[in-house]
């Protein structure tokens, strides 16, 4: 069994995030959710408490914490606001660790200080319009002309892709084929702005409305040959590794929404009064809270497990996908239950769980669907 205990320097990054999370993040985060805007002011303070810097080494800018620690400021960050929360995440997993994982030592120069800083945000662009799951299924192209890729496709769902301080989209592309006719699939970095690329308007989402998402084209995007990530025909093969480490910190986020509506659910059945007494004085709300708790607990050991695995160097891929499929199916049930025992008023945005609802459901999907997940562990089952 994992080892659930923090240490010292731990559980004072946790209650400093927790603090924030409450004092700077709460206060805002109905807002931001309503209008549908980006929190630029909260995204630069967490840059100035070097969050975005948590997991890579002090020469790049960052606080030399190990990859855990990151996930228990995500899941502090999803206690109060989901939007806030895959900010960070993807900024970290998907923006700076594909360039700390596989770049060269002139790429994390060039490119790590500002991602680690907050000061610039960085997206991964994998999926398409017509490959979700099957990321093999790529169309984007990049063909090398001279000392430039030249690259052509688009992509989908692609988070921290259009901001005002997006600075650089890795995306993967067929650079070439097999002898077979299978496709060679690399990874190349794009600075933003670049003639050619564009962020289209960002999509109309059921959740994290405070979260920044958009759709990417790329027309006869140029960059430099030296912009290849990692090696030529191993993009796909080197983000799947990005992948099983992103689905630890996606289950960290969804105990923390899971345990949100927990916090939320036992407050109101304390004060809401029905039948001449609080509602948490009857069994019916006492079990269903109780449930709650009990599936928050088993997956936040899930991914201390998980986690725990990866940082000892040990297989994590089969554990990482429990946790992220247990995790996701855990929040979508909270945030269900914490609605129903609110009654009408969890239909009402004015209360925090009506936006956990919304926020629970791309867990399920986001990162690797519970579908995936489920492929995955039967695939380390033999099956």
């Amino acid at each position: 069994m994992p080892d659930t205990r923090l240490t010292d320097e731990q559980e004072a990054l946790r209650k400093t995030i927790e603090e924030f999370a409450r004092e700077v993040v709460a206060p805002v985060a109905a807002h931001h959710d309503e209008t549908k805007t980006f929190p630029y002011e909260v995204v630069a303070q967490m840059g100035e408490l070097g969050l975005f810097g948590l997991p890579f080494p002090e020469e790049y800018g960052g606080q030399g914490a190990e990859y855990f620690t990151l996930c228990l400021a995500i899941e502090e960050l999803a206690r109060v606001d989901s939007s806030v929360a895959i900010t960070l995440e993807a900024g970290v997993g998907l923006g700076a660790m594909p360039i700390y994982r596989f770049g060269t030592e002139e790429q994390r120069q060039e490119w790590l200080p500002e991602l680690t800083s907050g000061r610039a945000l960085g997206a991964f662009g994998l999926t398409e319009p017509g490959a979700g799951s099957d990321a093999g299924g790529t169309r984007t192209t990049a063909r090398l002309e001279g000392d430039e890729w030249l690259i052509n496709g688009s992509k989908a769902f692609i988070t921290n892709s259009g901001t005002d301080i997006t600075r650089v989209v890795t995306v993967t592309a067929i650079t070439g084929r097999s002898e077979a006719g299978k496709p060679e699939i690399s990874t190349i970095i794009v600075p933003v702005p670049t003639p050619g690329f564009t962020a289209e308007p960002a999509y109309s989402k059921v959740g994290w409305h405070a979260s920044d998402t958009h759709p990417l084209s790329f027309t006869d995007v140029r960059v430099p040959a030296a912009n290849l990530l990692g090696e030529r025909g191993r993009g796909y093969a080197n983000f799947l590794r990005i992948l099983d480490e992103g689905r630890i910190a996606i289950s960290a986020l969804s105990v923390g929404l899971a345990q949100a509506c927990v916090d939320e659910s036992v407050k109101y059945a304390k004060e809401r009064q029905a039948f001449g007494a609080p509602i948490g004085t009857y069994q019916a709300i006492q079990f269903k809270i109780a449930e709650m708790e009990a599936r928050t607990h088993v997956a936040r050991t899930a991914y201390y497990d998980a986690a725990a695995r990866m940082l000892a160097g040990r297989p994590f891929k089969k554990e990482a996908a429990i946790a992220k499929l247990f995790s996701s199916e855990t929040a979508v049930t909270n945030a269900r239950e914490a609605t129903q025992i609110f009654g009408g008023y969890g239909f009402m945005n004015e209360y925090p769980v009506a936006r956990h609802w919304r926020d629970a459901k791309i867990l399920e999907i986001g990162e690797g669907t519970s579908e995936v997940q489920k492929m995955l562990i039967a695939r380390h089952l033999g099956l």
